[in-house]
């Protein structure tokens, strides 16, 4: 059974796929996994260098948005939970994705997870939304791409607050949306051989 991945994409002028998503009037793009963990119909440009951490963004939100990361090393709770630290915060909610070993009712081996070059400005858009529509103190979020085990974690984000409803209602917003704007794609290996693709735009 082959993954479940588009048919066609469109480019931008650099040949990026972007079929779903487009870029930003900046222009700018960041993260390009690893060819392998690429959806089969995106794999254009094999001579593309393979780059799969970016480092840095801008969002205009002042202090508000500590830390946004897509990167291919372990992700640190620790790490998330220290940037949004604040003395003025009385609520501080975090939300840890991890591998689970089971989905669709079948067993699962690995999780793959790879990032389109505009991922990450895509998380600052939605930090700088989020930070700018709820009273947030701090907000934070790091996605992993890479090869995943199960346990592994997948997904850090947090926001700390004056009150924690302020706190579990940015923090249900900030990931909420990285989900579902966020074009960060999910290959799933299950235990009978099958696979399939999570998150690709149709």
């Amino acid at each position: 059974m082959p993954p479940l991945a588009p048919k066609e994409a469109n480019t931008d002028s650099k040949g990026v796929p972007l079929k779903g998503f487009g870029v930003l009037s900046s222009g700018s793009s960041g993260v390009w996994p690893a060819l392998s963990l690429i959806p089969p119909s995106y794999r254009a440009h094999r001579d593309t260098p393979r780059v799969s951490r970016v480092t840095s963004a801008s969002t205009g939100t002042g202090n508000v948005v500590r830390l946004l990361d897509v990167r291919d090393a372990p992700l640190d709770v620790a790490e998330v939970i220290a940037a949004v630290s604040d003395p003025a915060a009385g609520g501080l909610n975090v939300f840890v994705g991890a591998v689970r070993d089971h989905d669709h009712g079948q067993g699962v081996v690995r999780l793959e997870y790879s990032a389109h070059p505009t991922a990450l400005d895509r998380l600052a858009e939605v930090a700088a939304e989020v930070a700018a529509e709820f009273d947030a103190i701090a907000l934070a979020a790091v996605h992993r791409v890479g090869v995943l085990g199960i346990g592994d974690l997948a997904v850090v984000s947090a926001v700390s607050a004056a009150h924690r409803d302020q706190a579990f209602a940015a923090s249900r917003a900030l990931i909420d949306r990285l989900k579902e704007r966020v074009p960060i794609w999910k290959h799933q290996v299950f235990t009978d051989g099958t696979e399939e693709w999570v998150g690709t735009p149709d």
